[in-house]
């Protein structure tokens, strides 16, 4: 007997596979559009519609770039271009608020009950055309594990600013995106940056107290500012109202003052708060380590333009990220269409969906 049990025990390994739990169907869906602003929510919505079983995922919350706008931001086109899923935006005045826009949003998701995961940030894409498993983790660090048939990649441009790559950008009066006014009353604020942003920051700022000073390395205000912005800001400057430098460039930015090189030699500006507002770019790294390729100069996503699909099989491009570096090409009033241009081509390579049948679980 004892013999017997010694083999027994012998044969026990020092560690048991631990059994695998089954994945909640809610994991598995035939596309998995990564990014839950305006294009991702188009894009699911036209693969629901062409019979396919959609889920969005999102590191942040629910159009989440438009959520981190500035709070009185006013939309420069009209709401019927801001419109996704035939769903019609009504507004007050003739132009969108923000806050209507948010509003808006949340209104066709649920509508539509697209399956939203807010806060998870994918982490890795993984496998292949048909067969995708996407990991992601949460606000609390836990690891959630997906299945897809087709990956659409929607995610936008606002999370990542342009960097100055001067000494003093990580000073914590350095601030890349402009929300509220009211910190910075009775303060000396210098806002970097020539376009739309940049010009509304400033008018902000100087009408709530204020003390302001714009740098752009360019010639003037950008062409592309709002039309009925740009009086405004040159007027503000013309009166010195607002102090402007341009044809100039920050070298150095210290707690209590700006250094920038100017066309009169280097200035050295008193300074309480930094306002970068140069632009956004979109995450190239996620891209290419899904594989997908972008072209040298422009950095621009390597698709078929027709269906969006990339260099990878299954895996799509949609948005401002088809436009690469320059992201004044591609907005949500053309973006929004991309979701049709997949769908058509998912139910050619698909033959139609069937949210019934589930992925293989092999």
């Amino acid at each position: 007997m004892k013999s017997l049990i010694s083999s027994s025990v012998e044969q026990i390994p020092e560690t048991l596979p631990r059994a695998q739990a089954d994945q909640p169907s809610d994991s598995r869906c035939d596309v998995l559009v990564v990014g839950a602003g305006p294009t991702g929510m188009a894009c699911a919505i036209e693969a629901q519609k062409a019979g396919f079983k959609a889920l969005i995922v999102d590191k942040g919350c629910l159009v989440n770039s438009i959520y981190h706008y500035p709070n009185n931001m006013v939309f420069f086109t009209t709401p019927e271009l801001l419109e996704i899923g035939d769903i019609p935006f009504t507004t007050a005045l003739a132009k969108p608020t923000r806050l209507e826009a948010l509003e808006y949003y949340r209104r066709v998701a649920e509508h539509y009950e697209l399956q939203i995961r807010q806060y998870e940030w994918v982490k890795t894409v993984m496998g292949k055309d048909g067969d995708f498993r996407v990991t992601t983790t949460d606000r609390r660090s836990a690891v959630h594990d997906y299945r897809a048939r087709k990956i659409i990649l929607a995610t936008g441009y606002y999370d990542l600013a342009n960097q100055l790559e001067v000494p003093g950008e990580d000073l914590e009066k350095v601030f890349h995106y402009y929300r509220d006014p009211h910190p910075y009353y009775d303060a000396d604020v210098l806002v970097i940056g020539g376009k739309n942003s940049a010009a509304e920051a400033a008018l902000d700022l100087w009408r709530h107290g204020a003390r302001v000073t714009i740098a752009h390395r360019g010639p003037q205000m950008h062409n592309h500012v709002k039309y009925w912005v740009r009086p405004d800001i040159e007027n503000r400057i013309k009166s010195g109202q607002i102090v402007a430098y341009f044809n100039s460039t920050v070298r150095e930015i210290n707690e209590d003052c700006v250094v920038l090189k100017t066309p009169s030699g280097t200035v050295r500006l008193k300074n309480d708060f930094v306002f970068a507002l140069t632009g956004y770019h979109p995450d190239y790294d996620f891209l290419r380590s899904v594989g997908v390729e972008l072209s040298y100069e422009q950095l621009r996503p390597v698709c078929d333009p027709e269906t969006l699909e990339s260099n990878v099989p299954g895996v799509y491009v949609a948005g401002v990220i088809v436009a690469g570096s320059r992201t004044s090409e591609i907005f949500i009033e053309n973006g929004r269409f991309h979701g049709k241009l997949i769908a058509n081509h998912l139910r050619e390579k698909m033959g139609g969906g069937n949210p019934n049948i589930p992925l293989d679980a092999t």
